[in-house]
């Protein structure tokens, strides 16, 4: 069977695109292929700088025939005497068959008259013709444009195409562009190469281009890439910074990956690393060298003496020829931004970081918010509370309230200003080259942490209170606005800001009510802005609301079950208790995700559901943990109460002390009652709950609710599926 290829020739792809239109185009062509009936091996898409291309393996000459059969009307309907009845004329005209196709089958309700229609299978050449300019049409991005006079819209203007059914030319035709657009045998090799490349045959062209320097395959690239690097920095005996997103970059803005190793000055060492590393990585797609871990191991460090190497690898998408030229030009780039940024740096330092914080006044923070200042007032003040409220650490209170009021500063500086991806980055380092500690400069620079999912929190303390401080005051700022994320929209970013508060939280282990903090927070913003008329019941439970979906998303990130999950975080559940205390929270759940992958949840699980059936008809509070002055053991008829009795006794010192230890316990308790549960409900010693006797039926409907109660310290096992 043969193949088909299809190659869109474009103007320079950005990045991100080239990349986003492989999957779109993937599952549009298997989409239409299966609507249309077409029998088809393997769809491979991939893409370049310059070019879409897709390849169908084992495609099939013809769609198959369409069969589609009819039920007609019952035979006696259909015949009279052996003669086809209005009915069937009708019938077979409808399915556009003949009277004498018609066949008669025999159902449950009788014989009735079938036909079956046929719709014979397209040639694929005609097939495409259709498919080919609409699966063009219908491929999305953000800023499309037009060219020339038409008006077709794409990324980049379509300058050529290539469509071969094995070596059979499919002619495709693209209107509305300018100049219209025809397929051909023609593709070009490398923009460099202003010669053309005439393809034989759809199986040829991935070695055709691969002969005249052009990798087509995105993957083979991206590997192609990352081995080129990786030998390099062997060499140099360097770790590159060379992050995914880095990678997918580099791939998708070159089709003929060569390395080239450039050179700095090392007067730009005095630099801090930071500064080199976003001028080389971010803004101009170079992979700086590192010695290995140097960096995290002095995230204040001013200088990159001993962190850098003077080296820096570039990928480039020119011809060999062009390498020494390529390499210069990049250089003397590089040199230019650098001293840029040094010239920024040493402006920068001849301002104090406190007369840097009075300007704040002049930036606005959010509309009825006032300044970046106010925000940075109102963070200083969240500090302090948080160092009352949070237990645990051993706080320098001075330091931390000190990074507060600094933690800003350097939104004014020349260097955030150009750079604005080392903000707080900068600031740090700016602060200890002032003289001020260690801990307010690592707090400050770590404030910001974590940036994105998956992001390193705060190592410090105190960076981590000002860290929580930060986002604290974003979330009460914005929600006493009255303004909430919905769907998609988030313009304030108030759920990575959610994210982060409970990223921080569970990584430092610090007990926290968070109830009491936001009760005492409120009231303060209640005070500071009147005019927004803030409705502190309602403002509460809309964060603590918000902050619950939040714990449910961080431990989804987290890879526990979303059922083990919504047993403990659930929105059913107390939410003053699961804000009290996220630590208790997450213990809970990696217990039972821990009991699952042992396998002994399930038996866990059983003996909570047995109890539960018939104790929801008890009217005993939630709350009861204890059998004291609850159950009557004088009206006990069989030794199965008294054995449930002791049970739910071994199992109360268990729910009143919240621990790992006390909650694994509890867990293994509750299993191994299963066996007093058993002979309360089945065998000799069995009893009815449900007694005639209302005493003895509300005794006993007590006893399985206080288990019940018990086991519900643990989580909600009615949420657990399986």
């Amino acid at each position: 069977m043969p193949s088909f290829l299809l190659e869109i020739g474009i103007e320079e792809l950005p990045a991100d695109f080239s990349r986003q239109v492989i999957p779109q185009l993937s599952e549009m062509v298997t989409i239409d292929l299966d609507k249309f009936r077409i029998s088809h091996g393997q769809v491979h898409c991939t893409s370049t700088p310059r070019r879409i291309v897709l390849l169908i393996e084992e495609i099939s000459k013809f769609a198959n025939d369409f069969i589609e059969e009819r039920k007609g009307p019952p035979l006696s309907q259909a015949f009279l005497n052996g003669s086809p009845t209005q009915s069937a004329i009708g019938f077979a005209r409808s399915c556009e068959v003949e009277i004498e196709d018609l066949e008669v089958r025999t159902t449950k309700k009788g014989d009735f008259v079938f036909a079956k229609k046929i719709e014979k299978g397209r040639l694929i050449n005609d097939l495409l013709i259709e498919l080919i300019p609409n699966w063009i049409s219908n491929i999305q991005g953000r800023r499309f444009m037009r060219w020339g006079s038409g008006e077709r819209r794409f990324s980049r203007p379509i300058r050529w195409i290539v469509s071969l059914l094995d070596d059979e030319l499919i002619p495709i035709h693209l209107d509305s562009a300018d100049p219209e657009v025809h397929s051909s045998r023609i593709t070009r090799p490398h923009r460099l190469d202003q010669s053309s490349l005439s393809i034989k045959s759809a199986s040829e062209y991935f070695l055709s281009l691969q002969n005249v320097g052009v990798e087509v395959n995105r993957d083979e690239r991206k590997a192609k890439i990352n081995h080129l690097v990786s030998q390099a920095s062997k060499k140099y005996k360097a770790f590159p910074e060379l992050s995914s997103s880095l990678l997918d970059e580099l791939t998708d803005l070159v089709e003929t990956p060569s390395l080239i190793c450039g050179t700095f000055d090392s007067s730009f060492l005095t630099l801090p690393p930071e500064v080199l590393i976003t001028v080389m990585r971010v803004h101009q797609r170079y992979i700086p060298l590192c010695l290995a871990n140097t960096l995290n191991e002095n995230p204040l460090a001013l200088q990159s003496e001993n962190i850098l190497l003077t080296k820096f690898l570039c990928i480039s998408n020119g011809l060999l020829s062009a390498k020494d030229n390529i390499k210069k030009g990049n250089e003397r780039v590089l040199r230019a931004r650098l001293a840029d940024a040094k010239f920024f740096v040493e402006s920068d330092f001849k301002v104090k970081s406190i007369q840097r914080n009075e300007l704040l006044k002049n930036v606005s923070f959010s509309q009825g918010l006032g300044s970046v200042f106010d925000r940075v007032e109102r963070i200083h003040w969240l500090v302090t509370v948080l160092v009352e409220e949070v237990i645990g650490p051993k706080l320098n209170i001075f330091n931390i309230k000190r990074a507060a009021m600094l933690c800003k500063h350097d939104l004014v500086s020349q260097m955030v200003g150009e750079f604005p991806e080392l903000e707080g980055i900068i600031g740090g380092k700016y602060l200890l080259n002032e003289g001020e500690s260690k801990e307010v400069a690592l707090a400050v620079l770590e404030h910001y942490s974590p940036r994105f999912a998956g992001d390193v929190v705060p190592k410090s303390d105190a960076g981590s209170i000002l860290a929580l401080a930060e986002r604290f005051e974003l979330l009460f700022s914005i929600f006493s606005q009255g303004k909430r994320p919905t769907g998609s929209s988030d313009p304030y970013a108030l759920r990575r800001a959610g994210n982060g508060i409970i990223q921080i939280l569970f990584s430092r282990n610090w007990k926290f009510d968070i109830n009491k903090f936001l009760s005492k927070s409120i009231n303060h913003w209640i005070a500071l802005f009147p005019k927004f008329n803030i409705n502190k019941e309602h403002i509460i439970k809309d964060l603590s609301e918000f902050l619950r979906q939040r714990i449910i998303s961080q431990l989804e990130d987290e890879e526990h079950d979303i059922d083990l999950i919504q047993s403990v975080v659930g929105t059913h559940l107390d939410l003053e208790r699961l804000l009290s205390d996220l630590i208790d929270t997450r213990r809970r759940v990696e217990l039972l995700s821990e009991m699952r992958k042992e396998g002994s949840l399930s038996s866990l699980q059983s003996v909570v559901a047995r109890a539960s059936r018939l104790a929801s008809n008890s009217r005993l509070s939630p709350q009861v943990l204890s059998p004291l002055d609850i159950i009557d053991s004088s009206l006990f008829e069989k030794t199965s109460e008294m054995k449930i009795l002791e049970l739910i006794k071994t199992l109360e010192p268990f729910t009143k002390t919240p621990s790992i230890d006390s909650y694994s316990d509890l867990a293994k308790g509750l299993v191994q009652g299963s066996k007093a549960l058993a002979e309360f409900f089945d065998g000799d010693n069995s009893v009815l709950v449900m007694s005639d006797d209302l005493k003895i039926r509300e005794n006993r409907l007590n006893l399985l609710a206080i288990l019940k109660n018990q086991a519900a310290i643990l989580a909600d096992f009615n949420e657990i599926v399986g």
